[in-house]
């Protein structure tokens, strides 16, 4: 079995202890350092290469969040944090998971599960580029402003395009996050995204409602109420995915 070399990095060193005693129960993970800080992290990240590690998002000095901004090398990253509302930019950092402190071992079960460790050896090289297709059940974060959280992305129903930003829409949020519609085109998975027209990408899970439109087009209504128009063009394209 191939070991995920794992670096624990956290302020506290009650919380790193209590984490490595936690990771004692899954042999496939090897803690192989630590630190406390984002500086002494980044350097220990960048000089060990490690697979995996286990990152604090409130530390003093640079928060979590900056840290992975300045690596040189990303490795597959889980979060811990106190704070359920922190989350991060959508599709910028191939994040894992994250887990609420104190970190209960069933949870933690789950995000390592996540590591799919038996392909890991095949998978190895995805993991570290921001390229590969996201499937629904892939967990994105998304950061806007102060606000940030932490969604599945089933749960999203459309991208809208603002200028070089694309509004999210999932629940009763509408976040910006600074992608574009095409960037985000080529990583969702096409079986369940669809580019409607120039400016909407929709969940095709979504769909309440289709009728025909004007110009042979399409006029979509998604489970909230938004309608989107399918351009001709892209009803061609819908009608022999759907097999209408």
């Amino acid at each position: 079995m191939k070991h995920m070399r794992t670096i624990i990095i956290d302020d506290e060193r009650l919380a790193r202890t209590e984490l490595k005693k936690l990771l004692h129960e899954f042999p496939e993970i090897e803690v192989i350092d630590e630190a406390g800080n984002a500086e002494e992290g980044m350097r220990k990240i960048n000089t060990q290469q490690p697979d995996l590690i286990f990152l604090d998002i409130q530390m003093p000095g640079k928060s979590g969040f900056e840290m992975l901004e300045e690596l040189e090398y990303t490795p597959l990253v889980i979060f811990t944090t106190a704070y359920d509302e922190y989350a991060l930019r959508a599709f910028e950092v191939n994040a894992l998971d994250y887990l609420l402190k104190p970190v209960d071992s069933k949870r933690l079960e789950d995000a390592i599960k996540k590591l799919n460790l038996p392909d890991y050896e095949e998978s190895e090289a995805a993991s570290f580029t921001n390229h590969e297709v996201l499937n629904e059940n892939s967990q994105v974060f998304v950061k806007d402003g102060d606000r940030c959280w932490f969604v599945r992305l089933s749960d999203i129903r459309l991208f809208e395009s603002v200028g070089n930003y694309a509004k999210v829409f999932f629940g009763t949020n509408k976040p910006l996050i600074l992608k574009s519609l095409n960037a985000l085109e080529e990583r969702l998975d096409p079986k369940a995204f669809f580019r409607a027209n120039r400016k909407h990408i929709i969940n095709l899970r979504m769909i309440e409602k289709i009728e025909p439109y004007f110009n042979n087009g399409l006029l979509i209504e998604l489970k909230d109420g938004e309608k989107i128009e399918v351009s001709r063009r892209q009803a061609v394209k819908f009608k022999e995915m759907m097999s209408l």
